[in-house]
């Protein structure tokens, strides 16, 4: 799953990166946004909801017992219902699709809401979708992917909400192939979507990006804002790679206090502007082991965003959290004003 990560992360900097040497002489899309000039601010997302019930509980602690703000939800999966459940209750929740195309572990699948019959291409011989983002590239057409796109967000909102946000499950839909339907649904449906186009600092220093698509993502990111919808300026999803060390005993307490310290690290290198931390919290069970191998770093996702310590550090540091509700409240401003001049 991190090597699936670290895929991740290239593709968004693939199609993301705008040009990092004048980062820091061009206007962010925080401040674009009326955030104050050379303000940290953050969204901290948890990937992953109704997966299982596992990540629904650990979601769940995030977001009301930590600092962690807004999550995404993967239509296609079995413990869905049960987190709607839970949005229900909390409708002011910021909650977004987790557009699913994959579906990676052995032992746990799932398949396309459009069924296999409609969108072949998404379905490997198991009737799941593919294992991985090369395997969807190879078989899916662009066509298939936007249909089980709007499937998605047409079965989040048969259960009676609307979706702060679209994103995309281990970077599929950042794939050139199919990037421009993932834009193209944004700005039809009026959502905004996961597209860091800003300096993009972060990305940088965890992959080792080819220029070779910069024209594509100053497109695609300037018809997302053009459309009214909000633009990031960095992203990471590092903290899945993030294991104790070997000598370090297997403890809560040192697992939170590891976790932590890494959040309190990342946050000192970003930069100023819009940055989303992508993180997976669970709380584990024997049954999620038969899922994963990864409880132990989602359950240290779930007490970092837990520990007081990283909210004191946030507060002491001025760093400002925000949401995708916040953000396209604040598109919607701008683009009244703008209307108005």
């Amino acid at each position: 799953m991190l090597c699936c990560l670290r895929l991740v992360l290239s593709l968004i900097g693939c199609i993301a990166l705008t040009g990092n040497a004048h980062a820091q002489t061009t206007e962010t899309y925080a401040e674009k946004l009326g955030f104050p000039k050379g303000k940290k601010v953050i969204i901290l997302h948890v990937d992953d909801a109704g997966m299982s019930a596992e990540s629904n509980a650990g979601t769940i602690n995030a977001l009301d017992k930590g600092i962690a703000n807004s999550t995404s939800v993967m239509m296609p999966c079995g413990w869905v219902p049960q987190f709607f459940d839970y949005l229900k209750k909390k409708p002011a929740t910021d909650a977004g699709v987790h557009l699913t195309l994959t579906s990676e572990w052995d032992a746990y699948r799932w398949s396309p809401v459009v069924g296999c019959k409609t969108a072949p291409g998404l379905c490997d011989e198991q009737g799941a979708f593919w294992h991985n983002v090369a395997q969807v590239v190879e078989h899916a057409t662009a066509d298939e992917v936007e249909l089980e796109i709007r499937a998605q967000l047409a079965r989040y909102r048969a259960f009676g909400l609307e979706p702060t946000h679209m994103d995309s499950h281990m970077g599929t839909l950042f794939q050139p192939k199919f990037v421009l339907r993932y834009a193209k649904v944004a700005m039809e449906e009026k959502i905004p979507v996961l597209f860091p186009g800003g300096h993009a600092t972060l990305i940088m220093k965890t992959s080792n990006i080819p220029p070779a698509q910069q024209q594509l993502a100053r497109q695609v990111g300037k018809q997302l804002w053009d459309a009214g919808l909000p633009v990031l300026d960095d992203i990471d999803g590092s903290s899945y790679g993030w294991n104790l060390p070997a000598t370090t005993p297997n403890t809560d307490k040192n697992l939170q206090a590891h976790k932590t310290q890494k959040y309190i690290e990342l946050l000192k290198a970003a930069q100023p502007g819009l940055t989303y931390i992508i993180m997976h919290c669970t709380a584990p069970s024997s049954t999620f082991d038969q899922i994963s191998t990864s409880s132990q770093t989602r359950k240290g996702d779930m007490l970092a965003m837990m520990d007081p310590a990283l909210r004191s550090f946030i507060e002491k540091e001025g760093i400002i959290l925000t949401t995708w509700r916040e953000l396209m409240e604040r598109r919607n401003k701008l683009k009244s004003e703008r209307a108005k001049e």
